[in-house]
């Protein structure tokens, strides 16, 4: 009979097991944070005071290590608590709170896309492909349901994150050579442009 197998943190002094996970976790961010070469499980190890054997019970491979010290991993919703229905102010806010993610763990978010355009990764489970923003940015829009289609709203949310992920950030600072308060303003501008657009299509589409 086939028994599914249970994680290692999760069998036997749990609490323990716990805490070393997160020192492997906290590591491999301030690894990434520093900048530079992306960390190996070895690196991150040595920096919590972790046997290399030990961090492999708990990460098999790099990939999986960067993965959970993705910053993004624990964030279910985006929309700020005092936003109400109003769709604009919902997203708007959303993707406020988005852009700060991105730019605060800049370093972190560089190196997941340097991750998810290497062939090597092909097959990884990055967040940068899980398409989660795409989510929150839905989530901010429901309230036009009614107004626009479920098609609509996804297609809207799909632009706007188009507009207002590393990918953008890296772009306006690298090439554009933009400040990153410069932009993140143009960034939130992409966003309220692109919702107007939408309504109005919306509206056009449905008057003739």
């Amino acid at each position: 009979m086939w028994v599914m197998s249970t994680p290692y943190e999760f069998a036997g002094r749990t609490r323990q097991k716990q805490r070393t996970r997160e020192a492997l976790v906290a590591a491999a961010r301030d690894l990434v944070a520093q900048g530079g070469t992306v960390p190996s499980i070895e690196a991150a190890a040595e920096a919590a005071s972790v046997s290399r054997t030990t961090a492999y019970r708990y990460f098999p491979s790099q990939q999986a290590l960067l993965l959970a010290a993705h910053p993004e991993i624990s964030v279910s919703t985006l929309v700020p608590d005092d936003a109400g229905d109003d769709p604009q102010a919902r997203l708007l806010g959303a993707v406020e709170a988005f852009i700060k993610i991105i730019v605060d763990t800049e370093n972190q978010q560089r190196t997941m896309l340097r991750l998810s355009l290497d062939p090597a990764t092909s097959g990884e489970s990055l967040p940068l492909r899980k398409g989660r923003a795409i989510a929150w940015f839905e989530e901010a829009l429901a309230p036009l349901r009614g107004q626009l289609t479920d098609v609509e709203i996804h297609r809207l949310a799909l632009t706007v994150r188009s507009a207002v992920g590393i990918e953008s950030l890296v772009w306006l600072i690298d090439i554009a050579g933009l400040t990153r308060a410069e932009a993140a303003e143009r960034m939130l501008w992409s966003a309220r442009a692109l919702f107007r657009q939408a309504l109005a299509d919306a509206h056009r589409d449905r008057t003739g």
